[in-house]
């Protein structure tokens, strides 16, 4: 990969997203991105993240342009969690993330990740979906959980990389899609824009 290649905007403020990328030897540079996050009515988990990751690349490359920055690919992501059609966001409190966590106590849930990578007028789009399963869970562990603090700023309250992993019995999928960026799908994506990797 040249040095001129391996340069990407990441409109994402995720530590986990800018892990993976760098992992990859990409050298990132943040574009902040603000849009309303808000799930539309009768909006499937898919729909919602593809939107979404599709939202947040526009507006990224808003701010590329705007700011007469050198055109490299940008990528934008979004990750949700649905459990019987419902979308788990990021809990509001400490409620919400004890109501989604004894939601998935013992059952399958789904995580949705959707990539999208853009140069211009040229948009890729990618989405994962990665079974979960949970052990049951007890009312102590799930505090426990909630009182390290990690639930809050992540989709359906637990971070799979973190102390949430005991919780995991199984995955079917993408790990990586899981943790908010799906390696296989991103790097199909970046192959689109000349991106060679590993």
């Amino acid at each position: 990969m040249s040095i001129t290649t391996s340069r990407l905007y990441l409109a994402s403020g995720s530590p986990r997203r800018r892990e993976i990328l760098e992992g990859l030897g990409l050298n990132l540079e943040r574009i902040h991105a603000d849009i309303d996050e808000s799930v539309l009515p009768g909006e499937t988990a898919v729909a919602y993240t593809e939107r979404l990751a599709r939202e947040k690349a526009a507006a990224g490359w808003q701010v590329v342009s705007n700011c007469g920055l050198p055109p490299h690919p940008l990528l934008a992501a979004d990750t949700t969690v649905v459990l019987d059609g419902e979308i788990f966001g990021k809990p509001a409190d400490a409620a919400d993330a004890r109501r989604m966590l004894q939601a998935f106590s013992g059952r399958s849930h789904q995580v949705v990740t959707s990539v999208a990578v853009c140069l211009g007028e040229q948009l890729e789009l990618a989405t994962s979906i990665t079974e979960v399963s949970f052990k049951p869970l007890g009312d102590e562990e799930i505090e426990r959980y909630i009182a390290s603090h990690e639930p809050f700023d992540k989709a359906g309250a637990y971070g799979i990389q973190g102390k949430a992993a005991v919780f995991v019995a199984r995955i079917e999928g993408s790990y990586t899609g899981v943790v908010g960026l799906p390696v296989y799908e991103t790097a199909q994506l970046l192959g689109k824009f000349g991106y060679q990797l590993p």
